[in-house]
């Protein structure tokens, strides 16, 4: 059985998914249809049937999200913590998600490394690996990582971490200035992202990571050397390294509306969203706790509560982002930022049939009932 956005269709059953507007990534279908088969997309056409939803796009990508309904990934290393993420992105249209570990021992990263691989043996779906935030960072620019977990990188620690971690871990957010080239390239090198952020690099320092193998950047703005008229630092790097894309979190906590306006215009098609989402926890080294829409570890800003679809609306709503690039942000920038661009994040044959339905409330945009 394929689940797709919460239908249930026998793998091989030619199914038909109709829509007034059906938006494929790169535009607008206009009472137009899926066909899937097998899990896969095998055509688009027109149709004058009578449509079953309102609109239909591709199914969101989170590629930083650590728990939710009250199981942290990293304190409850396990199966059902993934299901629990799965079933709270599945719930806000969200069909493909990288859980994440904050920095942590390396007892945690072990076992939710072996969680994942139980996951995918038991038939799990949508996810996409695992994403290790840390423990390479800067201590200044930790934000609420516990600073005691901070570690400096070494060659055999990393081998033995990447060899367990095998076809499991797919992005590693370090910053650059405590982790050399040699090791970027060996991590780059076994097939993993690696990603900038909290770090306190310069200009120059982030300049040359980017131009060394670091591809991505996490979470823009937050935890990292801001851009100042006289040093530019790791955001001036940022918006100038036309290979990195960067992830942001709309959340209005995290970032200011403007800010993330300005980094739109800079950034265009290599901006994509994270919710960067925990949820409550009193154990373990993060006691997430929610206050005003987002969460809290001893005061600091830990987290977001933020949902895909919720990002979707703020983009449009806050920082007027027109629907089309919004859904892009959310859908087929991370599955590029991924290098999964070939088959998530479009409505197009081939691709892996992952979609959405939509239907538009006043200025909202709502997950139709499927």
């Amino acid at each position: 059985m394929l689940k797709i956005c919460g239908i249930l269709s026998p793998m091989s059953q030619l199914q038909q998914i109709s829509a007034q507007k059906i938006f494929t990534g790169e535009g607008w279908l206009l009472n137009a249809e899926l066909l899937l088969q097998s899990g896969k997309i095998v055509d688009i056409k027109l149709t004058s049937s009578t449509p079953q939803y309102e609109m239909v796009v591709p199914s969101f990508i989170d590629l930083q999200i650590y728990g939710a309904f009250g199981q942290l990934l990293s304190v409850y290393p396990n199966v059902e913590s993934l299901s629990l993420l799965y079933k709270y992105c599945m719930q806000a249209g969200t069909s493909h998600f990288l859980p994440t570990i904050a920095t942590n021992t390396s007892q945690v990263m072990s076992a939710a490394i072996q969680a994942v691989r139980d996951y995918w043996k038991q038939g799990g779906q949508g996810c996409l690996g695992l994403h290790l935030e840390g423990p390479w960072l800067h201590p200044a620019k930790r934000g609420a990582h516990v600073e005691t977990l901070l570690q400096v990188p070494t060659k055999s620690g990393l081998i033995d971490l990447l060899q367990e971690g095998k076809d499991v871990i797919k992005i590693i957010t370090l910053a650059p200035e405590v982790c050399d080239r040699e090791l970027i390239e060996l991590i780059n090198d076994l097939g993993v992202k690696v990603s900038a952020g909290h770090s306190n690099a310069s200009f120059e320092e982030a300049s040359r990571a980017f131009h060394s193998g670091v591809s991505l950047a996490t979470h823009l703005y937050n935890a990292m050397s801001p851009l100042q008229h006289r040093a530019p630092g790791m955001v001036g790097a940022i918006f100038c390294a036309e290979q990195a894309m960067a992830s942001i979190i709309p959340d209005g906590y995290h970032v200011d509306w403007p800010a993330i306006q300005i980094a739109k215009k800079q950034l265009g098609d290599r901006l994509f969203v994270i919710t960067d989402a925990v949820t409550d926890t009193t154990s373990g080294p993060y006691p997430h706790q929610l206050g005003n829409d987002h969460y809290e570890a001893g005061g600091i800003l830990s987290g977001s509560s933020l949902t895909m679809l919720k990002a979707l609306n703020n983009l449009i709503r806050f920082c007027h982002i027109d629907l089309e690039e919004a859904l892009r942000m959310c859908s087929l920038y991370p599955a590029r930022a991924l290098g999964l661009d070939q088959r998530l994040g479009k409505l197009a044959p081939g691709y892996d049939a992952h979609w959405t339905a939509l239907s538009r409330q006043d200025a909202f945009y709502t997950l139709a009932n499927l």
